[in-house]
């Protein structure tokens, strides 16, 4: 009978031992999936990383879809380049009067 219950009592330790190991090697299995490299962690950072590009591209997208077009405008026809002449060199046509109207602030 007493070496039966010391047997029980070894095959209780045994069994908090075997538990505690397979408790410490499911936190072995998981620590990669959290911290290591292509973890959860990483993902939501490379996904945050990605949508902030997606913005940005779609800003240059825009901005070359308008400089295409104002390129275009200026190989098809002289309105562009004279609007060009105009607004940013301050030209005018032979025979146009000029008139500067200036504001007076207080």
């Amino acid at each position: 009978m007493l070496a039966y219950l010391h047997f029980q009592i070894w095959r209780v330790k045994l069994l908090k031992i075997l538990g505690f190991i397979l408790l410490l090697l499911l936190c072995l299995i998981q620590y990669p999936l959290w911290f290591g490299k292509g973890s959860m962690w990483e993902l939501y950072e490379l996904n945050k990383e990605l949508g902030i590009q997606v913005k940005i591209n779609a800003d240059y997208q825009k901005e070359n879809e308008a400089l295409k077009a104002e390129v275009n405008d200026l190989k098809k026809g002289t309105n562009a380049i004279e609007e060009r002449a105009r607004s940013e060199l301050g030209m005018i046509k032979k025979d146009e009067i000029f008139f500067q109207v200036i504001n007076k602030s207080e």
